[in-house]
């Protein structure tokens, strides 16, 4: 069963858990194995559920790195960051960890045993950097990776916000004039009748068809965004649109610059913490979508065959020339991990200007091209009066 509990905990007042317990006695004694008190306990059935225990990664390697710097051992850290946390999921997921290490684990392999919360990326990293004993390093390197992607992830939402919003705002105030104020024009020229402009005629019946059947528009109109919006959550859903846009000239090579500046940003990171580069470029593939993904399942084949790395990814259309001869450049030094992310930061800086032009055209494009339709539809309703005026004249 599962259990919503309120407890007291002194300093942090009163904290609510959900948790899944045999019966109250044993909620309850979870609870207390927690240092806390419950004070009300109630059982929760049919769809609810406790959240799934994600532990936030950036913070947590934050964390762990500064208690790190601070003098502390690894399990003294872990041990410090599950006394203080007070979500309860996140704490069990910190007691596992810290349990396998008293068990003498790695700790890659507590992580390892978590994937809900570590995706395979951050174990990889710290198994790598077991191996050269800096697992602080390598926690500074992913917290910067983490940064630097999210970065860049903003950018595109907050460049693709007021378009959405003008696009929502031109929609309903279309629907307002054709469903509203188009129905209330037509009963003055209703003596008119097919002596008004053929255009205004279809406004006409366009507007009274909406005023008649606006719920069913309505409930349509939001079925359709529902279906977009669980659309976007099916991965093959985001597969063919990604495909689509690989096929738009324009977008699609922006596209295609911004799946490859994550690929070499987290391979770089990888090569950097010591992981060997089939692997790296295996771990990765999945940052690609379905058009590029092929690709680097070949390139990263012909790698393992002894073909150059700059050779093997020019060859199967992952690279631009300045990324090429960069490579090249990593390959002959032997620094490859640190040229590899150079390449990704030269990608972002690409993508940016790229994302500010696009931004600064679309913006007045969808202005003017709302603008049109709104003033198309005042025109056609004035119109007639201005037909009639100019008849009195």
């Amino acid at each position: 069963m599962y259990f919503e509990i309120k407890a007291f905990d002194g300093p942090r007042g009163v904290l609510t858990y959900a948790i899944e317990a045999v019966d109250e006695a044993d909620a309850r004694r979870q609870v207390q194995e927690l240092g806390q008190q419950a004070i009300t306990v109630s059982a929760r059935v049919g769809l609810f559920r406790p959240r799934t225990a994600r532990v936030p990664l950036v913070s947590f390697s934050q964390e762990l790195v500064a208690l790190m710097e601070a003098g502390l051992s690894l399990v003294e850290a872990i041990e410090a960051l599950t006394e203080k946390e007070s979500d309860l999921g996140v704490r069990r997921a910190l007691e596992q960890i810290r349990a396998r290490l008293y068990e003498g684990r790695t700790l890659s392999a507590a992580l390892a045993e978590q994937p809900d919360s570590f995706p395979p990326l951050y174990v990889a990293t710290v198994r790598a950097s077991e191996r050269s004993g800096d697992v602080r390093e390598s926690l500074v390197r992913y917290v910067a990776y983490q940064l630097q992607i999210d970065v860049l992830r903003k950018k595109l939402i907050s460049a693709s916000i007021y378009p959405a919003v003008l696009c929502v705002a031109g929609v309903l105030v279309t629907f307002f004039l054709l469903g509203y104020v188009v129905p209330r024009f037509s009963s003055i020229y209703e003596d008119l009748g097919s002596q008004l402009p053929l255009a205004s005629r279809m406004l006409i019946r366009w507007g009274h068809l909406l005023e008649r059947h606006g719920g069913t528009v309505a409930l349509g109109f939001l079925a359709a965004l529902a279906a977009v919006g669980w659309g976007i959550t099916r991965p093959g859903f985001r597969a063919a649109v990604g495909r689509q846009l690989l096929r738009v000239p324009a977008l699609g090579r922006q596209f295609q610059t911004y799946q490859l500046a994550r690929l070499y940003r987290t391979v770089g990171m990888l090569l950097r913490g010591g992981t060997p580069a089939v692997t790296a470029l295996r771990m990765s593939d999945g940052l690609l979508g379905d058009g590029l993904r092929p690709n680097l399942v070949a390139a990263t084949r012909i790698i393992s065959e002894g073909q150059s790395l700059a050779n093997a990814l020019e060859r199967h259309g992952l690279t631009t020339p300045v990324a090429v001869r960069m490579l090249r450049v990593g390959e002959r030094t032997g620094n490859m991990g640190e040229m590899m992310e150079r390449i990704a930061a030269f990608y972002d800086e690409e993508l940016a200007r790229a994302v500010d032009v696009l931004t600064r055209l679309i913006e007045p494009l969808l202005m003017t091209v709302i603008g049109l339709i709104i003033g198309m539809i005042v025109v056609l309703m004035y119109f007639p009066i201005f037909e009639l005026a100019g008849s009195l004249q």
